[in-house]
């Protein structure tokens, strides 16, 4: 199968990669481009640990040809934070002891990005149910949504 070239949005910056087409998502943002916060976790599509936005919508990353994103913008956990300042939902990880040993924190703070941008006035069970698709492996779930819900009741903004 012949490379061809890939162009993408990853964290606002434009970027052309040449690629075999079976490449994944995930191969391109950490091998590639070197965003390493995106995690290969399963790589079955079961731990949530690659998960990042694609325009917008939260995406595990192993189960997407990154072929299949050209000319799309592609947000990773890098990308969040604005000019050196932490996002809302970083500092609420940091306030509410959410990183725990940080390997699923990326893919959770991805999710928490994308399902807080659809839902501002969550409730603790849509909360729990829009993180079911990442798994902890400390089981440090109840910080985790304490975070995302001090983050949609407002007590994180953006500077």
């Amino acid at each position: 199968m012949e490379k061809q070239i890939l162009k993408l949005a990853v964290n606002g910056q434009d970027y052309e990669v040449f690629i075999n087409p079976k490449t994944l998502l995930v191969e391109v943002i950490r091998d590639h481009l070197g965003f390493t916060g995106t995690k290969r976790g399963c790589e079955t599509v079961s731990c949530g640990a690659c998960t990042v936005t694609v325009n917008g919508v939260a995406v595990k990353s192993c189960s997407v040809l990154a072929v299949q994103v050209e000319g799309m913008n592609v947000v990773t956990s890098e990308g969040l934070e604005d000019n050196g300042k932490l996002s809302p939902i970083q500092k609420a990880f940091l306030d509410y002891g959410s990183y725990q040993c940080g390997f699923c924190t990326s893919g959770m703070l991805m999710s928490a990005t994308a399902f807080l941008d659809e839902n501002k006035s969550p409730t603790k069970h849509a909360i729990k149910e829009s993180i079911e698709g990442n798994i902890c492996r400390c089981t440090g779930y109840n910080s985790i949504v304490r975070a995302i819900d001090a983050v949609a009741q407002g007590k994180y903004k953006e500077e």
